[in-house]
């Protein structure tokens, strides 16, 4: 049996917005974006009333096609996510502390970092909260 595990999309209230994140700051590049038709798959997955109006992107990373999927949800407010997050989409990232200092400038609340080492690497990790209260964990690896 053979598992691909194809993206991850999120639900946004702001697609340009998340854009100055996942696009500006990560380095996604976009793939398409496009509204979704009223019989959109979507609107079932993820609950959406039929008012609402979609919008859907994908974005590609350097060694995948349409790896990343983001669902702007207009007509409709979006759920505050508060108190335990439920997910996370974890991230590589080439340089931990520019990426965060990014972030930070965007007002969006980080974590503390942490590093954990071995014999053959540095381990660095930080996580934020976008825009729309989705946990990203960012990381970074430093070969010895």
């Amino acid at each position: 049996m053979s598992v691909l595990y194809k993206r991850i999309t999120l639900c946004v209230s702001d697609l340009e917005r998340s854009l100055k994140i996942y696009r500006d700051i990560l380095g996604f590049t976009i793939n398409y974006i496009q509204p979704s038709e009223k019989d959109s798959f979507s609107y079932p997955v993820f609950n959406i009333p039929n008012e609402a109006d979609l919008n859907f992107a994908t974005l590609d990373s350097p060694t995948q096609e349409r790896t990343f999927g983001l669902t702007e949800v207009k007509g409709v407010e979006l759920p505050k996510h508060n108190g335990i997050h439920m997910s996370a989409s974890v991230i590589k990232v080439d340089d931990l502390d520019d990426v965060i200092t990014k972030i930070k400038t965007l007002g969006l609340q980080t974590t503390a970092i942490k590093t954990d080492e071995n014999e053959y690497a540095t381990f660095i990790e930080q996580a934020f909260v976008d825009y729309d209260g989705h946990l990203i964990v960012l990381y970074q690896l430093i070969e010895k």
